[in-house]
């Protein structure tokens, strides 16, 4: 069985037991975190919500929070002088997918 999440402005495709990592989400490492909003359930018969499937969530246990490999912003005008390097990492919180509820 699989379901597709939607959390921090993206979605996921995930199933039990899967390890992934979502936006930063504030929680202790070791918390149970519900997501709620589940736009498709998979398995036996396909479940697309309108939009999103009534009655389901998947259950997680956050695993702790980190930072991304750092990306390298660069900004230059030709003929100017101007350039400007930026860094940038992004901060996740990396969750075990326990249970779908559907």
């Amino acid at each position: 069985m699989y379901a597709i999440i939607a959390t921090g402005g993206k979605q996921y495709k995930v199933a039990e037991g899967d390890i992934i990592r979502v936006e930063k989400l504030g929680v202790e490492t070791g918390a149970e975190v519900v997501f709620d909003q589940v736009l498709v359930v998979g398995g036996d018969e396909i479940k697309v919500g309108n939009p999103t499937v009534e009655g389901a969530s998947v259950s997680a246990t956050s695993l702790g929070d980190g930072k991304a490999k750092k990306v390298i912003v660069y900004k230059y005008k030709r003929k100017t002088g101007y350039h400007k390097k930026n860094g940038h990492r992004q901060a996740f919180t990396q969750v075990r997918i326990n249970k779908i509820n559907a």
